[in-house]
């Protein structure tokens, strides 16, 4: 890839009255000689960049890291399921790279932006990385550019607060640029899906946004799904999330309700996955993380009191899944106290798995970071072994413990503590060594029975 400034000829050169040639723009996507860029470079934009890449476009991405932008131009990757070998070779090939350096913007012909939505503390949306990445845009548009936001929001932010801000600069959407959203869908870790494999939802501000819009997609994923408004883009992506996180609720509600029961919901939920029509398996667990499921639904929450409306079926999913973890914590003090006579203060617990989904390195709004909280509140004396996290790094919510070890698993580590609760079931986690040796196994995804391990010291949770 030449890094020098490089702009598209036949994109400048109009009057601002005049009308851009949209069909110059869909020809230079579908013969993939448009320059991409894709501002953050975190889960969700590197894989896309590297996508881009592939498919054969100039991808240039976007990071204020430093390091992050150093080493994939270096052909190294800090993701773990993004092999550094992908990024070399797309490095190698001349397709790809990085910069910190946000007034080559005006370089690119699509510019993608995939930006953290977190909530606020008071669990409002937080559009600040949005606000100030189109800012950056703002200033440095020009005529003939493709905008996507990909970042899961609620319906309207792509027109009521990227389009104001673009347009401050003196162009207008539709006529100077074009404006369109399409919602990440990344699952790292997925074996099954890679991000070329999953289709692509886009709703543009108009007819030549949706088009430009669907002509990129097309040239990267195996489809694209239109719709008819930036809005109802908005909304597949929550609507995705909140059925999730609704039935996770649920299930973690059959859960408790089965247990007093005597009856196991993982058995039930084996059986009851037989039926090929009208049933999807969910499975319970210590709490949700990640960026997507605790998260959006909220912001959905937040935009419909604009209408006078409660959304009661998505505030209960939440109290019951943020319930999750305080109830991992008395099922710990429960086993302790029945089996050893132990009480929490005091006692040496192993968290197996900080990860918020199996084989991955991701922490963000992990559940057993809430459970390490609690259960030091409670004088238990917590260490965590995660063979994809060497330590923990710097959270929003549990920035105390940035810094914080792995514990080496052994045979004499597990007998030295009193118990283990398992929070993320690694595939690559030595389950056997941990139930022969360990003195209680709390185990909260039915990972030591799905492997035929048992015992009176492991207990479902």
């Amino acid at each position: 890839m030449n890094d020098s400034a490089t702009v598209s000829p036949g994109l400048l050169g109009h009057r601002a009255s005049e009308p851009l040639d949209v069909d110059a723009l869909v020809a230079r996507l579908r013969e993939r000689t448009a320059k991409i860029g894709v501002i953050g470079l975190g889960y969700v934009g590197l894989p896309l960049l590297r996508t881009a890449a592939e498919r054969g476009f100039s991808a240039l991405g976007f990071d204020i890291d430093r390091a992050k932008v150093e080493l994939l131009n270096a052909g190294g990757s800090y993701l773990a399921h993004i092999s550094a070998d992908s990024i070399a070779a797309a490095r190698r090939s001349g397709h790809l790279a990085a910069t910190d350096d946000f007034t080559r913007l005006a370089e690119a012909d699509v510019i993608l932006l995939c930006v953290p939505t977190p909530l606020t503390r008071q669990r409002e949306p937080d559009l600040s990385f949005i606000v100030r990445t189109t800012e950056a845009v703002a200033r440095h548009l020009r005529r003939g550019q493709l905008i996507v936001l990909e970042s899961t929001t609620y319906p309207g932010t792509t027109r009521e607060i990227m389009q104001p801000i673009l347009e401050r600069s003196g162009l207008r959407s539709g006529h100077d640029f074009f404006l369109a959203y399409s919602p990440e869908r990344e699952d790292p870790g997925n074996a099954d899906f890679a991000t070329s494999d999953i289709p692509k939802v886009v709703g543009g501000e108009g007819p030549d946004a949706l088009r430009l819009a669907c002509t990129l997609y097309d040239a990267v994923v195996t489809r694209t799904v239109p719709v008819s408004s930036l809005e109802a883009a908005e909304a597949v992506k929550l609507t995705e999330n909140i059925f999730r996180a609704v039935n996770i609720a649920l299930v973690n509600e059959l859960k408790i309700v089965f247990e007093a029961m005597g009856i196991d919901v993982w058995e039930v939920i084996e059986a009851a996955k037989t039926k090929p029509f009208g049933y999807m398996p969910f499975y319970p667990g210590p709490g949700l993380g990640g960026h997507c499921i605790p998260i959006d639904p909220f912001y959905l929450t937040w935009k419909a009191r604009e209408f006078n409306i409660a959304t009661r079926f998505i505030e209960l999913a939440g109290e019951v899944n943020t319930a999750m973890p305080q109830r991992v914590v008395e099922k710990t003090v429960e086993a302790l106290s029945a089996r050893s006579g132990r009480a929490l203060r005091g006692a040496r617990i192993l968290i197996i798995g900080l990860a918020y989904k199996k084989n991955v390195a991701d922490t963000r709004e992990s559940p057993a970071l809430t459970i390490i909280e609690l259960l030091e509140r409670r004088g238990a004396l917590v260490s965590f072994h995660d063979p994809y996290l060497a330590e923990i790094p710097p959270t929003r919510e549990h920035a105390q413990f940035a810094g914080r070890r792995s514990t080496a698993l052994s045979e004499a580590a597990a007998r030295s503590f009193d118990a283990a609760i398992i929070c993320t079931d690694h595939d690559s986690v030595d389950y056997r060594l941990l139930v022969e040796h360990c003195p209680l196994v709390i185990d909260t995804r039915n990972a030591c029975a799905r492997r035929g391990l048992a015992g009176e010291h492991v207990v479902k949770a």
